[in-house]
């Protein structure tokens, strides 16, 4: 796969792009973009990290990702599953600066206000997903005017927000590509011990010039992060793997105490993995 830059330009004589991504994974490594991202997943599974926070996707999700937010789409490679995602790229400006601001778009506002911290769509996926079917076969026109029913359509839906926290200020490049250093290395290596010594060496900083630079663009700890990495990749294989005993999946995640395992757990998922398990 090309390599490209952690900011990625989209054509600027289209107002609207729609692109579908189809191959063994998704473009796997942190990125931003000035377009707001509309995408629906058509097949795939994995996890996505947006601003301060790690999320699981699978197929059947519609996500939306704000503008500039750095982002990222670790496709689970323990399936053979083909990874296929429609996407629609947009900005508020690119039908004239003061179009969605017209009074009868009135009702277009709630969904740029969730956009802030992107989201997952709860309710009225089957809607969404099947104006997203459509777009293969449309024309321009016809995209835009599809556009705006998904854009109406997710606004007035019930959504779960897919980060907490957005750094105010826009990555640059080399530093979008530093982060971009950091996530992928936890991402492949959360299972094994990872010191502060080894992730500020990624990052060519010093222990406390990372650990700095670190809190101030996610606004927590790097082991509070690398946490939530291994407790979500706990959930799916409490969820997928059911030969696997509680402690078996503690270890597999990189935890070596299951006393701490259970209780880093229930913080964040407000339950005992033993009820995650039968709950879901």
């Amino acid at each position: 796969m090309k390599v490209l830059p952690f900011k990625i330009p989209k054509p600027k004589n289209e107002a609207l792009v729609f692109q579908i991504d189809q191959g063994p994974l998704f473009y796997d490594l942190l990125h931003q973009h000035a377009e707001i991202q509309i995408s629906y997943v058509l097949k795939g599974s994995g996890s996505l990290i947006v601003g301060d926070s790690i999320n699981e996707y699978k197929s059947g999700d519609v996500l939306v990702i704000g503008g500039n937010h750095p982002h990222v789409f670790k496709s689970d490679a323990t399936t053979s599953e083909e990874s296929i995602m429609y996407t629609l790229f947009f900005s508020p400006n690119s039908f004239g600066e003061k179009f969605f601001a017209l009074p009868d778009l009135a009702l277009t506002h709630s969904f740029f206000e969730k956009c802030r911290y992107g989201m997952k769509l709860v309710s009225n996926g089957k809607k969404v997903r099947d104006l997203f079917e459509n777009l293969r076969g449309q024309n321009k026109v016809e995209q835009i005017s599809t556009l705006l029913l998904i854009i109406n359509l997710i606004g007035k839906s019930e959504t779960k927000p897919l980060s907490s926290f957005v750094y105010k200020k826009d990555y640059s490049d080399k530093e979008g590509k530093r982060m971009g250093k950091v996530i992928q290395y936890v991402m492949e290596n959360f299972h094994d011990q990872i010191t502060l010594e080894s992730v500020s060496e990624k990052a060519n900083m010093s222990k406390n010039a990372f650990c700095r630079y670190f809190k101030k663009r996610t606004n927590k700890t790097f082991f509070q992060f690398l946490i939530e990495v291994r407790i979500e990749h706990a959930c799916k294989l409490l969820l997928n793997e059911h030969d696997l005993s509680i402690s078996q999946i503690a270890e597999s995640c990189g935890f070596n105490n299951i006393a701490n395992f259970n209780r880093k757990f229930k913080a964040l998922k407000d339950c005992a993995p033993s009820r995650y398990r039968r709950q879901f």
